[in-house]
């Protein structure tokens, strides 16, 4: 597994010779170097996790925001977990973006999550 973000995709893509568009990037990083997934993190504009089934996308959720150190680590923390949980991707995906979104609402890097963040099902999207 991977997990990168917007900024570090452009490094990466200019060093090894990637396709310079962030998706088409993302899918040559999984299968060149026979990557479970790949994790691609866009801030405000989304996040894919490109996987053997295909790639998902969801939307950042809008929330005032307070802090964003531990964003990208609570992202992970949050995918993480919930596939050691045994969830799809899709619902692993779901809850990475909801705590870290939650994570970026807060002052300081690991603020403590709600009980709804921490439930075996990952949260709704609004």
């Amino acid at each position: 597994m991977l997990k990168i973000n917007d900024e570090e995709i452009v490094i990466l893509s200019r060093m090894f010779g990637l396709p310079t568009d962030m998706t088409e990037a993302g899918l040559a990083l999984k299968r060149q170097y026979a990557l479970q997934e790949v994790i691609l993190t866009c801030g405000t504009q989304g996040s894919y996790v490109f996987h053997d089934r295909g790639i998902s996308f969801l939307h950042t959720p809008q929330v005032e925001v307070a802090d964003t150190v531990g964003a990208g680590d609570s992202f992970t923390a949050g995918f993480c977990a919930s596939l050691l949980r045994g969830c799809p991707i899709p619902e692993a995906h779901a809850r990475a973006v909801a705590v870290s979104a939650y994570v970026c609402s807060q002052h300081g890097a690991m603020p403590r999550l709600p009980e709804e963040l921490l439930q075996d099902r990952a949260p709704e999207l609004g």
